[in-house]
């Protein structure tokens, strides 16, 4: 088992001890950005384009079954299948894997670039960062436990994550040099009102995810301004606001007990109305 699934089952089997035990519970952990600029716009539209998806589970389109591929999660609602299925492609590779982390990213998924790839989108740098941990805590602990969980994973975004980040980027470039590099971000996870049923969030807890979306933006930001001439970052936060989960329209799943997989992770409303305009705003 992936060690993804395998963190999620364990969180599965934690959250039914959780319910018996009428434990205090609530939700994951948050990611997010939002660019201070509009991106140039690039014409696709004169050639067939070789695309190319990396990334994680945010690119891989875990949260929108039924999927393709278990082993990683991806499914054919992600922004990726979807943008290559509306614009004229030669080829389009499906990289991106549930539970990538910018090392996994490095190690098996460049190799599907080349010379001749046109156009490059990935999601990356939250589990590196302890995505999943964060998530377990604060859907199993108290307000206290859940604030400290996300203060340790912002302290990793500051240090190691920007040199990660930088290193993963520059080895992008290096392996496909004449493509334009759309790297999106992740949004706030939580509506700060609104019910996420039995297993509820406080307000302190959908303040502090909400908050650690806001500092994962500005490094993921910060990295791709410093990649230089060729990559472009669109942020989801002002895109996904009023959509997180547990509000009226959500575009990110609550916490379920019969979809663990799919926990805090976009729905089909978030690939399609979420990530796949943010990529169109670059490509047309």
């Amino acid at each position: 088992m992936k060690r993804w699934a395998a963190r999620l089952a364990v969180l599965a089997a934690a959250a039914v001890a959780a319910i018996v035990a009428t434990a205090t519970v609530a939700a994951p952990a948050a990611h997010a950005a939002e660019s201070a600029a509009e991106p140039a716009r690039v014409a696709y539209a004169a050639h067939a384009v070789d695309y190319v998806a990396l990334g994680d589970s945010y690119s891989s389109g875990t949260g929108a079954p039924p999927y393709q591929d278990l082993g990683c999660l991806r499914s054919s609602r992600s922004f990726a299948p979807l943008w290559a299925s509306t614009h004229e492609v030669s080829s389009f590779t499906f990289a991106a894997c549930g539970g990538a982390t910018t090392s996994d990213v490095l190690n098996s998924q460049l190799g599907a670039l080349n010379d001749d790839t046109d156009l490059v989108t990935i999601t990356i740098g939250g589990n590196d960062i302890g995505f999943a941990e964060v998530m377990t805590i604060c859907t199993l602990g108290g307000d206290t436990a859940c604030v400290n969980a996300i203060d340790v994973a912002l302290a990793l975004a500051n240090t190691i994550l920007p040199a990660r980040l930088d290193a993963t980027y520059a080895a992008i470039r290096a392996a496909a040099p004449n493509a334009q590099v759309i790297v999106l971000g992740y949004p706030r996870l939580v509506s700060p009102t609104g019910s996420c049923g039995l297993i509820n969030l406080s307000s302190t807890k959908r303040t502090a995810l909400n908050h650690g979306a806001d500092v994962l933006d500005a490094v993921i930001a910060e990295r791709v301004a410093a990649a230089g001439p060729g990559f472009v970052y669109q942020s989801a936060i002002a895109h996904f606001d009023g959509h997180g989960a547990c509000g009226p329209s959500p575009w990110i799943n609550r916490f379920s007990l019969l979809q663990i997989v799919e926990s805090y992770h976009p729905n089909a409303a978030g690939y399609s109305s979420g990530y796949l305009p943010l990529v169109n705003a670059v490509t047309g």
